[in-house]
């Protein structure tokens, strides 16, 4: 497979993982943090620096934006929900195998 094909199978299946994460407002951010060590803001992080790199100027609540397809605040206000304390406690435990771009570790 020749780079551009790659790169635009990537960028595909990227765009399917952020189509499928808008849909799924019912999930929550702690939880994919918790099962999977990355959430939307993650994604929204790995987007920003990837266009810094490209010499993109790009903020971080422009970033959310394309990841949640909306303002963040306006998504949190929508969708977010309280964490239970067992989400927190797991959380915890799940902190050396978040993301590095997560900030969490």
């Amino acid at each position: 497979m020749d780079e551009r094909t790659r790169v635009e199978l990537e960028a595909a299946a990227f765009r399917g993982l952020v189509e499928h994460l808008r849909q799924r407002t019912d999930v929550q951010n702690i939880d994919l943090m918790n099962l999977a060590g990355f959430c939307r803001n993650c994604l929204a992080k790995w987007y920003r620096a990837a266009a810094l790199e490209r010499g993109v100027d790009m903020s971080d609540e422009k970033a959310r934006e394309a990841i949640y397809g909306m303002p963040y605040a306006e998504w949190k206000r929508r969708y977010q929900k309280e964490a239970t304390e067992e989400q927190k406690r797991r959380f915890e435990q799940t902190k050396p195998l978040h993301a590095k771009i997560s900030g969490h570790t």
